[in-house]
């Protein structure tokens, strides 16, 4: 006899991610009609409305249309790809605002770095997670790595 593995089913927000992935794959890039043809038309999707268009008439070989069916699961509908609600914060109190089972902030643009480091701060204090950090540790990392090797050259020369 056959050993049966027993998966444990992921949470149910979790099998809609994975199933609004899989769809995400299948679904067609829509692109607008005639975009491809003329340099004045971007690619970027317009609605079909001519009377004669065979797109909007669904002709085969023409590119498909949006259509309702094409959209992902209702429960993962407005998440970020990780599964948490993405939250836009400007300042420090709008952090405390937020709840980090269910929600993880983006810094706004327009935020400058000292108030980024506040931000970040608190976020980790909280166990929030940030979707866009701060770039600064991973160029320090660098540079760090960078004059240690250099260093090491040197001191390999001298003796």
């Amino acid at each position: 006899m056959k050993k049966e593995k027993t998966l444990e089913a992921p949470p149910p927000k979790q099998r809609a991610l994975t199933l609004r992935k899989r769809l995400k794959s299948k679904k067609p890039d829509f692109r607008r009609q005639e975009g491809w043809r003329y340099k004045r038309l971007k690619e970027s999707w317009r609605r079909p409305r001519g009377i004669d268009s065979k797109m909007r008439n669904k002709f085969k070989g023409w590119p498909k249309s949006v259509e309702i069916g094409y959209r992902g699961p209702r429960e993962t509908r407005g998440l970020h790809p990780s599964g948490y609600v993405e939250i836009l914060v400007h300042n420090v109190d709008e952090v405390d605002k937020v709840d980090p089972k269910m929600q993880a902030i983006r810094i706004a643009h327009t935020v400058g770095a000292r108030k980024q480091v506040e931000i970040s701060a608190r976020a980790s204090k909280r166990g929030i997670r940030i979707l866009n950090p701060k770039e600064e540790k991973k160029e320090r990392e660098s540079e760090e790595t960078a004059t240690s090797v250099e260093g090491e050259e040197e001191q390999k020369v001298e003796p």
